[in-house]
């Protein structure tokens, strides 16, 4: 199993491995009902990791997880030819409502339904750790030409930062991301793809304290968890925003990979 969809399961280790299959796709289609919130709060990545990834020529892109489209249009912004792959009809519909011109398919990195060799690249933002591999390195090798790159990329808070790494252990916000200081991520993509290359783009985003709680509501584990639980999350979250100033940056390093096919 992938080190990034393994983490995806130490909340539910005990669980037998066919209940644990069933929690992980429980999780990633849990964001449907909260689309426009998820759309609203989470961050954008950088430009300069997508001309990292890419080059600056345009070419054709599958971005696998595209979710509301948050990274689909920094790819477009940037140039390139998107189309964008999701297997979540909330989040397609929250993508379309934005942005109607969006060539949009349902499907997800076990199953692209595009025609083999078709697209240069294949990017996953904030999604490639909810992949099923090695089925999903076979599909995603299937879709790119010979010589294209694969080029998975998370949002990483820094938390290095004291009250950023507070929200981390109250909200538990892990979600297969570590930061980059603490450890180097190995990307292993198996056999069809050659070293995966690492670069590290530091930006942020600026939200008002407010939005700390909402934020917290749009991650998985807030979604699928019991009114219980998130009342408690929510007075703990809201500890932490009272002690903040009204304006507040929320600082991230994106950590981003390129791999090609071989």
């Amino acid at each position: 199993m992938h080190c990034w969809r393994a983490a995806q399961l130490d909340a539910t280790s005990s669980l037998p491995a066919v209940n644990r299959d069933e929690e992980i796709e429980r999780r990633r289609l849990s964001f449907g009902p909260v689309a426009a919130l998820y759309d609203s709060v989470r961050p954008s990545y950088p430009e300069p990791a997508v001309r990292w990834m890419l080059g600056d020529t345009p070419v054709r892109v599958a971005d696998l997880g595209a979710g509301t489209g948050i990274f689909s249009r920094v790819l477009a912004r940037v140039g390139h030819d998107v189309v964008a792959v999701e297997p979540d009809e909330g989040m397609r519909s929250a993508l379309l409502a934005h942005h109607p011109g969006f060539e949009v398919l349902e499907g997800s990195g076990e199953a692209i339904p595009l025609p083999d060799g078709s697209v240069d690249a294949v990017t996953a933002a904030q999604s490639f750790h909810w992949f099923d591999n090695p089925a999903a390195h076979a599909e995603i090798a299937r879709v790119l030409r010979p010589g294209g790159h694969l080029c998975p990329l998370w949002n990483v808070r820094d938390e290095s930062v004291e009250w950023v790494a507070e929200l981390g252990r109250v909200a538990g916000l892990e979600d297969g991301t570590r930061h980059p200081e603490h450890e180097s991520p190995a990307i292993e993509l198996g056999p069809q793809f050659g070293p995966a290359g690492r670069a590290l783009f530091e930006h942020a985003t600026t939200l008002t304290r407010d939005q700390l709680l909402p934020l917290v509501q749009s991650r998985s584990q807030y979604i699928i968890a019991t009114d219980a639980e998130k009342a408690e999350l929510e007075a703990r979250i809201s500890q932490i925003a009272d002690a903040l100033p009204e304006a507040i940056e929320l600082p991230y390093v994106t950590t981003a990979f390129r791999a090609a096919r071989l």
